[in-house]
Parts: structure tokens; sequence; C-alpha cells
């Protein structure tokens, strides 16, 4: 490969129902006026970015072709999956929400210039490549001492937390409950709550993910595996007076016992009967779909209650600038300590196409994360 091309990873939906993984050399692009050209070294794969890589696919079918250097994997997509995405159906398409590397060249502005050589964080899509183009205004300059593994994952999990905390204030509850929290977002959140003063009630699923929170000065921590997990969470919300809640698994019915535990803990202090059940407003947000069964919801936690989706993006846009920008600069003071994330593996383009190793990052598991380093194995 010349020094004017650079690689990208694409996912590509045929018609035939299979899905195409491969790696499309482009021309490196020429920064205009007011951007800046970045050699990405590290970028995450997130639960967020499996969707668009992997999307429905039956991993079970994966094949892999072509050579070391230039992989091309397949499988097949369900014809259910193919219906969902018909809209995406014959587009190569770039993959990588997050990434982080060092301006190596830049356009002719003075903000742009001012990035020359400095190792910036991103978002924006197509991160999974050897390079980025974005404007100089849409990068985080990181701290001097701060590599570009430090800053890789310093966009979608802790902005998320930062903004679950937001929505805290915004909306006037007094603590939350957060599921799957012994993930890398997890782990940032309990941090970022025991620094606020924001009471926070973790819900895991094994004894070993209770250990590490309660290690890390997690007060309340729920294991959902545990035979008397509904009464534990039921005394966790009353003791902390939880009425919102993150949901990373979205299926099956965790979102609903969470709603269960908020009433029951409500009716605990309640002044009288209501057949409507208690006054007090639960929020529930789903925002992954670790579990991608069916939400399901068993009624009996009244009626004053809501659940909706959340977005990162969205929220941002919705705070506005100013807010948005105040939770990016606390990061940055933060990158290695509140914010700081920690890899399974450090893998290269190529080695993200093996069949063993999609296997491994495509089960999401809680506390396993894997860092793509685009420049690994380029010579």
């Amino acid at each position: 490969m010349s020094k004017d091309q650079a690689l990208e990873l694409r996912s590509l939906l045929r018609t035939d129902g299979t899905l195409e993984l491969s790696l499309a050399e482009v021309t490196v692009p020429e920064p205009g006026p007011d951007e800046i050209l970045v050699r990405v070294e590290a970028t995450p794969i997130n639960p967020s970015d499996l969707g668009l890589l992997l999307g429905p696919a039956d991993l079970s079918t994966l094949k892999a072709e072509g050579s070391a250097d230039r992989p091309v994997v397949t499988a097949a997509v369900p014809p259910a999956g193919m219906k969902a995405l018909a809209a995406r159906v014959g587009q190569s398409l770039p993959v990588g929400n997050e990434g982080a590397g060092v301006v190596v060249a830049a356009g002719a502005s003075p903000e742009a210039q001012a990035l020359l050589g400095r190792t910036v964080a991103m978002i924006g899509g197509a991160m999974y490549a050897t390079h980025r183009r974005l404007k100089a205004a849409e990068v985080l300059p990181l701290p001097a001492d701060a590599t570009p593994a430090d800053g890789a994952s310093c966009f979608v999990n802790p902005l998320t937390a930062l903004a679950m905390v937001e929505t805290l204030r915004r909306e006037g509850h007094k603590a939350l409950v957060h599921t799957a929290a012994a993930s890398n977002l997890g782990q940032m959140l309990v941090r970022i709550c025991k620094a606020d003063g924001v009471p926070l009630v973790n819900v895991v699923r094994s004894a070993e993910q209770e250990t590490l929170l309660r290690d890390q000065g997690a007060e309340w921590v729920v294991n959902s595996s545990d035979p008397d997990f509904q009464e534990k969470l039921t005394d966790a919300v009353a003791a902390t007076g939880a009425t919102l809640a993150f949901d990373a698994i979205g299926g099956g019915r965790i979102g609903s016992q969470i709603l269960s535990a908020m009433e029951a803990a409500a009716n605990r202090t309640a002044g009288a009967y209501s057949r409507y059940g208690s006054s007090t407003h639960k929020q529930l947000y789903i925002y992954g779909a670790l579990d991608t069964r069916p939400t399901e919801l068993v009624r009996n936690f009244g009626f004053a209650w809501n659940i909706g989706g959340f977005l990162l993006t969205p929220f941002l846009a919705q705070i506005g600038p100013e807010a948005a920008g105040r939770l990016r600069q606390r990061v940055a003071a933060e990158l290695k300590t509140t914010f700081a994330s920690r890899y399974t593996a450090e893998i290269g383009l190529a080695e993200a196409l093996d069949p063993k190793v999609i296997a491994a990052y495509s089960r999401r598991a809680t506390g396993e994360k894997y860092l793509i380093n685009p420049q690994k194995g380029l010579g």
C-alpha cells in the first residue's frame, strides 16, 4: 500500500442476504482550510458499533476468504434481518464511532495548524481506518501526556455516563439505577456518582462483578443472579430513593423489575392505598440492547411511570453546545482517572476480521472491550 493510500473497514449488505466485511483501499484525503488529517491509532469496539458492523447476521455462518492482510468475511443474514435493514442494502459502509490519533496534516486556518502533531480524540463514524479527516473544531485535543489509547473511548462511554447524571439533575431525580454496571461505562458511572454525591444502584450479573464494583467504592450493588434479587433491589432503591434508571440490557424483564422495585419502595412509605399505584413518578431509559429479546413488562408498578429510549447524540444536541462543552472538558480533565478505559486486547484491522476474534468481541461480555489499532501490522 502506497503512502497516499489508506485502509477502511467496510460493512456491506448484499441483495442476496450476505453480510460482507472487508478492508477497502481509499485515497488519503487532503484536509481543507479548516480541516485536519488524523492518523488513527486507537478506536474501540463499542456495542453501538456492532449494530453497523455485524447487524443481525448469523455469526455461526461466518466464512473467511481473501488474504491475511486483506481478509474478506461473509455471513448470512436471516430474512427478518434483511427487512429491517432494507435501507442499507448495497451500500459499503465505513464503521467505527470514535477513536483517537495524531494529527499528521492540517489546513491553512490557525485552528487547524494549532493541532498539527497533537494527539486528539474524535467522534463521527468511519474510525476503523488508518486515517480520518475532520474539521478542526470537531476534535478534542488531549493532554500532552495522553496516548491515543487513553483517548480512544473518551466520547461514547464517558459522555453517556455524564449524560445520565445530567439527566438526573435536569429531571429532578435524587438517585439512579444502572444495569450491566460492571462495564467500562458502568465503572465510570460509579466514579462520577461517588465524586458528585449521587446515590447509585448498580445491577450486575455475577459475584465477581459485584466484588469488582465494591472494591471501587460502590455502595449499592445487587446481583441479578441471586434468588433474592428482587428483594435486594427494592431495598437498595428504597435506601437511595432512586426513581431514574438507565438500562443497557433492553430485552427480557430487567426494566420491569426495576420499575416494580421503585413502586414497592414508594409504597413502603405511602400514606394511603391507591388502586392506581403510588404517585411517585418512575423513569426508565433503555440505551442498549445487550439482550436482543423483546422487552417484557409485568404491569405491577402503577401508572406513574414512563419508558423511553436514550441516545447520546440527540441528548447533547438538546442540552446545547455550552452544556455539552462543559461535559467534554470534564472528560479531558479526568481522562486518566474517572474516565480511564481498560481493554481486553489490542488488535489490528485485519485481526478484527478474523472469525475467532469476531466471535469474541461480538459476545458483548461485560468487562471485555477490544481496541483496534489501525496501524498495527502495517509495517
